[in-house]
């Protein structure tokens, strides 16, 4: 049976060589996160049970306890782990290739002509999708080993390279200008883009982004599953596609009957609607819906409202209990300058313009920065 290799490597070309050599032995590669401490490594590497790991070395050693891998799997990749323990993802070879050039043509993507930038994290899909879209199309590719704004602009200015991947709080950090093109992914996107940004909608299940900017790649089909908790007509977003994941690394499978009564479909556990215009809109995760007073609230809607506010730099949205409401809005305020957040009237009033009044936060909490993973979204369980 094939072997699954860890790679503990960071960013670069010698990842790009160590993956293609795991997959020319017929094995699948699943990328670990230098980032990470000593004793998370371990438990990370206790959940996925690799059989061999690549140091930054380069040297291969086997691991007692592992398992290998079934013949065509390709990749593990760990979820990012923002509502719980993280689980790891199998992808086929079929499912990584077919990501990769159903991607590569929604975008035009040239290899003659185009080069793609690699700069967020290789243990996270949203980075290591970047990797092997390049791989397999020959697309050619500058792999960073972690994002850098002053490299990334750099690299931008000098024009060699077209398409870059980002997350939203990486983005606000460049010059959008400087590319091509840019997918945006990871958490919600700001409310203003600019015109070459492509926000992108997929998980580390379907292999990475497998709906761009409302429209679903050829092959992926989008339904809307009932009887869940929504709001004006929203249900569980369903996807269906030949990207999604084989399996989770236990075994189990989560594709299920969809409302057509076939197979294969991926419950997300996002909530949203199909547009007038048949585009997917996303509310947010439908175990963060805040329900307070009998109203629900997504906190990806208010994020937005309040992330127009000049004073505002970073803006998370939660909740707290609350014995007359059940449970309130707040919000976690990084200023943009530090002596000089906005009062909670101000925010009250600026969200209340834009939505319903049981939306605006009643508490607002000023801090120094956000918790987020690494792909950028807000880890709301660490808001304190």
């Amino acid at each position: 049976m094939p072997d699954l290799v860890a790679l503990d490597l960071p960013g670069g070309e010698a990842f790009v060589r160590a993956l293609s050599a795991v997959w020319e032995a017929g094995d699948a590669a699943c990328p670990l996160d230098p980032r990470l401490p000593r004793q998370a490594a371990d438990e990370l590497l206790d959940a996925l049970a690799p059989t061999k790991v690549m140091g930054p070395d380069g040297d291969v050693t086997r691991r007692s306890g592992g398992r290998p891998v079934e013949p065509g799997d390709a990749l593990v990749v760990a979820t990012s782990g923002s509502t719980g323990r993280p689980r790891g993802v199998v992808l086929t070879h079929d499912a990584v290739v077919t990501s990769a050039l159903a991607t590569s043509s929604r975008l035009g993507v040239d290899p003659p002509r185009h080069r793609w930038l690699a700069c967020l994290p290789l243990a996270h899909v949203g980075g290591l999708s970047v990797v092997t879209r390049s791989m397999i199309t020959g697309t050619p590719l500058t792999v960073l080993s972690e994002f850098d704004a002053d490299l990334v602009t750099e690299l931008g200015r000098e024009g060699g390279i077209s398409h870059v991947s980002l997350v939203a709080t990486a983005l606000a950090r460049i010059d959008p200008s400087l590319f091509e093109t840019i997918l945006l992914g990871g958490a919600a996107p700001p409310g203003t883009l600019p015109p070459n940004v492509v926000t992108t909608y997929g998980m580390t299940e379907t292999g990475s982004g497998v709906v761009y900017d409302g429209r679903p790649l050829d092959g992926v089909d989008i339904a809307i599953g009932t009887g869940r908790p929504g709001e004006g007509g929203a249900g569980e977003i369903l996807l269906r596609g030949p990207m999604l994941l084989r399996c989770y690394r236990d075994g189990v499978d989560p594709r299920l009957a969809g409302p057509d009564g076939h197979g294969g479909w991926l419950p997300t556990g996002d909530a949203g609607r199909l547009g007038p215009d048949g585009a997917l809109l996303v509310d947010g995760r439908m175990a963060e819906l805040i329900v307070t007073g009998g109203e629900k609230v997504w906190p990806a809607a208010v994020e937005r409202v309040i992330a127009t506010h000049p004073l505002v730099a970073d803006v998370a949205v939660w909740k707290r209990a609350d014995p007359e409401w059940g449970e309130r809005v707040v919000a976690w305020l990084v200023p943009n300058r530090g002596d000089d957040p906005p009062t909670l009237t101000a925010v009250v009033d600026l969200v209340r313009s834009h939505m319903a009044p049981w939306a605006a936060p009643k508490e607002v909490v000023v801090v120094a920065d956000l918790p987020r993973t690494a792909s950028g979204k807000v880890r709301r369980a660490a808001l304190r």
